[in-house]
């Protein structure tokens, strides 16, 4: 079982991770810049976080539609991004609707 603190920090890291992809100039899988992909993706984070802290799970259709929008843009040489996401994952082993 997951601890608040856990999904707290999983959260955070990959909002860090974030941070580091926008100020690295990551681009996307198409050559083209990722800042607004990544933009975006760190509002969502943001948002859901507070959200699973309130209900101690995380949105299982909001982790596999962020997976599979990630999985769009990111290039394969960028595993960092997904492999944080896979840190809330294991946070929080029950990820219910």
């Amino acid at each position: 079982m997951s601890t608040t603190a856990e999904l707290e920090s999983a959260f955070d890291a990959a909002i860090a991770q974030v941070r580091k992809s926008i100020t690295a100039g990551m681009k996307t899988v198409r050559g083209e810049p990722a800042g607004p992909y990544l933009e975006k993706l760190g509002e969502e984070l943001k948002l859901e976080r507070a959200r699973a802290l309130e209900r101690g799970a995380v949105d299982r259709e909001w982790f596999q539609r962020t997976v599979r929008d990630l999985i769009e843009w990111v290039p394969e040489t960028e595993l960092t991004l997904i492999a944080a996401l896979g840190q809330i994952a294991r946070a929080a082993p029950t990820i219910r609707p």
